[in-house]
């Protein structure tokens, strides 16, 4: 298996690249995002030989057919070690929840944090510690957070032999108990950094840095944003996992409605669904900051600034540039770095827009790619909490509430919806109040947690004050 970047050009592009020489990457070196040269592909025969599976055994066997450049026994061993009903609280990992027929709610937030992020962040770091002490090297994490994929980072490399973690969170904007979950480790590898921005400001910090290539060779700057493969190609396999717990043969088609900000959650659905899982559709469900269900609805892809950028009560969606976004688009048009570049690394930064819908190319986000979305408002979100309790007897977080309003507009007859759980709603904890009247469950575990001791820095969104700041960690 090799990798190449969505920005990539000639026939066939001129740089492959095996999976470990992209684990510890972030973007490409011309700014893209790597991909597979080819999604490998599943057949029925091989999915009735996966169902059956435990997780972590199914986790072997699809990352297996990404990665050849890992002993298969180490590969094994290191899925084994991540997914454990002791970290994630279930035999099951993922275990389906059945709402009502034909609607099912997955869940994806049984690991430390609380978050779907745990997901692959687990896997990750495992995969960074293995993979660092056979080369013998460090890595610097530069990261960056609009709420779960900074905890989940985290908690999954505090203590990590070879790493340091710096993770850029927009100040402010997070809810009280996703910055306590942050700000309170106080291990020595770990450095908060709270912007005095939005979460794109973040991105742009972590793309900057990750663009100065002097830089990055010297500091060995790695990711663990959703930019990085290795994160995406994890959260693949809870997609297969949900397919196989609601069906009973593989002649069934389900969909999938996913919250999304960054597009990484529901990409890696789309990888699923390019390897041959029988998905339907992949439903986007997107908050007030709509710019992922603008495209779909009319092929406009337009970034938003700071100032138009809105603070909701699913604050891990509001983001107005989808870093993943490209994987996608790369696929729409063919493949074509060329084109993909030019959109991405031309287009955006000068115009802070492109449109497709005159492209043929477009039509087929629905119907070649089976892509649909929708949006959820505050009050929407506050409506679809009480709903659920009511009808159901569960509390959802904010986000999956986005997820499940939006999925009642695109269900089919006849194909079973699941909807994934992003988080558990404590995190969320002033929202649930508001719509319930009390205050959601919290484990044991994280009781008292934001009057902990705290270790965070502000700072301006500044690349070279955070360059000289990891510089002077690591000298």
């Amino acid at each position: 298996m090799r990798y190449i970047s969505t920005r990539a050009t000639g026939t066939p592009p001129s740089e492959h690249k095996r999976f470990c020489e992209i684990l510890l990457e972030g973007l490409a070196p011309d700014g893209g995002l790597y991909l597979p040269e080819t999604y490998p592909q599943v057949d029925a025969a091989t999915l009735t030989r996966w169902r059956g599976l435990a997780y972590a055994d199914l986790a072997f066997e699809i990352l297996s057919l990404y990665v050849d450049d890992i002993p298969a026994d180490d590969l094994r061993a290191l899925c084994r070690k991540t997914y454990t009903e002791e970290v994630f609280g279930t035999a099951a990992i993922v275990p389906l929840t059945r709402l009502e027929d034909g609607l099912y709610l997955q869940a994806l937030s049984n690991g430390p944090t609380l978050a779907f992020k745990d997901m692959a962040m687990q896997l990750l770091g495992n995969l960074f510690e293995y993979e660092l002490a056979r080369r013998g090297e460090e890595l610097n994490i530069f990261g960056a957070t609009s709420g779960d994929t900074g905890s989940a980072a985290e908690y999954a490399m505090r203590g990590k032999k070879g790493v340091r973690v710096f993770m850029t969170s927009p100040d402010g904007r997070m809810s009280p108990f996703q910055q306590a979950q942050m700000f309170s480790l106080l291990d020595d590898n770990i450095y908060n950094i709270a912007i005095t921005g939005v979460f794109d400001d973040c991105q742009d910090l972590v793309k900057a840095v990750s663009g100065d290539l002097d830089f990055k060779r010297k500091y060995k700057i790695g990711t663990v944003n959703s930019i990085n493969w290795a994160r995406l190609m994890a959260q693949v396999v809870y997609y297969f996992a949900g397919y196989l717990q609601s069906t009973k043969s593989n002649e069934e088609r389900v969909s999938f409605t996913v919250p999304s900000g960054n597009f990484g959650n529901v990409c890696a659905g789309h990888v699923a669904r390019m390897m041959g899982l029988p998905i339907a559709q992949l439903v986007v469900a997107t908050n007030e900051n709509d710019v992922l269900d603008e495209f779909f609805r009319t092929g406009v892809y337009r970034v938003r600034g700071t100032a138009d950028t809105h603070e909701t009560s699913s604050p891990s969606m509001d983001i107005s540039k989808a870093s993943n976004f490209e994987r996608f688009v790369f696929d729409l048009l063919g493949r074509d770095g060329a084109r993909t570049a030019d959109l991405f690394g031309s287009q955006v930064p000068r115009q802070g827009r492109f449109d497709l819908g005159a492209d043929p190319a477009f039509a087929q986000a629905a119907s070649r790619y089976g892509f649909a979305s929708g949006k959820s408002t505050h009050t929407d979100r506050l409506a679809t909490i009480r709903d659920t309790w009511q009808k159901y007897g569960l509390v959802v977080d904010t986000h999956t509430a986005d997820g499940l309003k939006v999925a009642h507009e695109h269900r089919v007859p006849g194909v079973p919806m699941l909807v994934l759980e992003t988080a558990l709603p404590i995190k969320f904890a002033a929202t649930i109040v508001e719509a319930l009247g009390r205050e959601p469950e919290r484990p044991a575990k994280f009781a008292g947690i934001e009057a902990l001791p705290k270790k965070v820095r502000v700072m301006a969104p500044d690349v070279q004050a955070i360059k000289d700041l990891i510089a002077h960690a690591c000298d």
